[in-house]
């Protein structure tokens, strides 16, 4: 599949810090791509640079196969839509007339951008009629989603879209964005879970550095693999698993909760592990609440990736 986005050791070099440290891209076209990273590990950097608003340090990108460069292009303006962490607007027009406003810019004829502000409107559920002065964020930031959807473009990069939002809010983003299908989405977030909830691809940045990319499948079965959980009734019981399992040589690692632990197959056998937990489990009569294979959380994935990047 062709990358909608590609990046060839994109960095930005401020005086003292370097933000974003050459960093390769591959976003295949048609993905909804998270962009995950705790604040002040590089994104929002690397999405001004993405769509021309940054001149890079050093580096190159593409969009759709097509140069990008600091300042944007009027080929690339038509390709991408882009929501920054905090837009702006003016105060005193309402949406409608903000929208049109974005379609004259977009170069849309008129009637078709009624008939687009109307669909976009009711697609995000923007209903109000008073002037933007008087919206709370959440409102402002779901007239941010619309007008990046202006123009029907390629790609829409999107800056924490759903950071202002209440859980409903948030909720209703994630469905707008599922809905997007052919269109790439990448949008950058710190929240685990507005990332695991719709998309297929992954970004890691932290430090300026691109830690992972890939899709969610790939993720999840990189870390799933010989490995289960297994949760105790009480944390007597679970203690002696603990020992026990130490002492008979399995790689057992404690969970946030004390009656819970992750055990990982040495031997790359998910049967074993079975096998040698249960005999544990029957010799001692302890009493399981649940033992399952273990589906790796975006959560995780995330910790799991920064560790052996030597970030943690």
């Amino acid at each position: 599949m062709a990358n909608a986005v590609q990046t060839s050791g994109l960095t930005k070099q401020y005086k003292t810090a370097r933000a974003v440290n050459n960093i390769d891209i591959n976003v295949p076209a048609g993905c909804c791509c998270g962009f995950l990273g705790k604040n002040g590990a590089g994104k929002t950097t690397t999405i001004k640079m993405l769509v021309g608003l940054i001149r890079p340090t050093s580096g190159s990108i593409q969009l759709m196969g097509q140069p990008q460069q600091f300042g944007g292009s009027l080929q690339n303006s038509a390709i991408f839509g882009y929501l920054p962490d905090v837009p702006n607007y003016y105060g005193y027009m309402k949406a409608e007339e903000f929208l049109m406003l974005c379609a004259q810019i977009c170069k849309i004829p008129t009637g078709e951008a009624k008939q687009r502000i109307k669909e976009l409107l009711q697609l995000v559920g923007l209903k109000t009629r008073t002037t933007i002065s008087g919206y709370s964020r959440g409102m402002k930031q779901r007239l941010g989603i619309a007008q990046a959807m202006i123009n029907r473009p390629k790609i829409i990069f999107m800056d924490e879209p759903m950071s202002a939002l209440d859980p409903m809010g948030r909720k209703d983003v994630a469905e707008v964005i599922k809905s997007l299908k052919g269109t790439t989405v990448i949008f950058s977030t710190h929240i685990l879970a507005d990332i695991e909830s719709v998309c297929d691809y992954i970004l890691i940045i932290e430090k300026g550095k691109l830690v992972t990319q890939d899709n969610m499948d790939n993720l999840r079965r990189r870390y799933s693999e010989n490995t289960a959980k297994i949760r105790f009734y009480n944390e007597n019981d679970a203690r002696n698993f603990f020992d026990k399992a130490n002492a008979a040589g399995l790689a057992i690692q404690a969970q946030e909760t004390p009656i819970e632990f992750l055990l990982t197959a040495t031997d790359g056998q998910n049967e074993g592990l079975s096998r040698a937990a249960t005999g544990i489990i029957h010799a001692n009569s302890l009493a399981v609440e649940s033992y399952m294979a273990h589906r790796p959380s975006l959560e995780d994935i995330f910790y799991q990736e920064i560790k052996e990047g030597g970030n943690v």
